[in-house]
């Protein structure tokens, strides 16, 4: 065992998560939470851990929440990538949010399905216009031989689009998450941890739990 891997420790105390300070809707309960992590200055709170599955395998990675309605939670990534792969062959994922800073986690678990032509060009039209370059550069999820090979890629394309305005590749787009299962995570001491559900019915309505730490 490496001892200073288990003797490192944190123990949550900034304060407590009960049943009557939930609203009944969970998607305004991620956002008051989510509000509350952009005050506290938390870096990059919509960033979240999407977690998807393919033949039994589970994969995981980083991506950037873009949009949050009662509909559900919006990323955006290259239709040909291994993740996009694997919500087509799978569209169950989940999602996680952590925000240490507040001693906080969000899970949500739920079914993806593509945004509209529209969502996407309207979200790739205010992107920094190096992102919409990169999204022409990038093969994503594919073999690299190099950096250099990249970066001409790059240079490339941005000659190509000099002086006009770089048009949204048609493997590019956005997905849309539409949750099932919410779970609100709230540290506490001695690893006794606060954790309140929500779970839709086959009627549409959610009903809330408390869970065992």
């Amino acid at each position: 065992m490496d001892h200073n891997i288990a003797k490192l420790r944190q123990d949550y105390n900034l304060k407590g998560l009960d049943e009557q300070d939930l609203d009944p809707n969970p998607f305004t309960q991620f956002k008051l939470w989510f509000d509350e992590a952009l005050s506290a200055g938390v870096v990059e709170p919509n960033a979240m851990v999407l977690s998807t599955v393919s033949d039994g395998r589970p994969s995981a990675r980083v991506v950037l929440l873009k949009d949050l309605d009662q509909a559900g939670f919006t990323f955006f990534t290259n239709y040909e990538s291994k993740k996009a792969k694997e919500m087509e062959s799978d569209p169950f994922v989940a999602v996680t949010f952590f925000w240490k800073e507040l001693e906080r986690q969000v899970r949500i678990e739920g079914k993806v399905e593509k945004t509209t032509n529209q969502e996407s060009a309207e979200y790739f039209a205010v992107r920094p216009r190096g992102s919409q370059i990169g999204a022409w550069a990038s093969t994503q999820s594919e073999h690299l031989a190099s950096r250099a090979e990249l970066e001409e890629r790059t240079l490339l394309l941005e000659q190509k689009f000099e002086g006009a305005e770089v048009p949204r590749p048609p493997h590019w787009g956005g997905y849309r998450v539409i949750p099932h299962y919410f779970e609100f995570w709230q540290g506490r001491s001695s690893r006794l941890h606060d954790r309140l559900v929500y779970k839709k019915t086959d009627e549409g309505s959610w009903e809330i739990e408390r869970l065992y730490p």
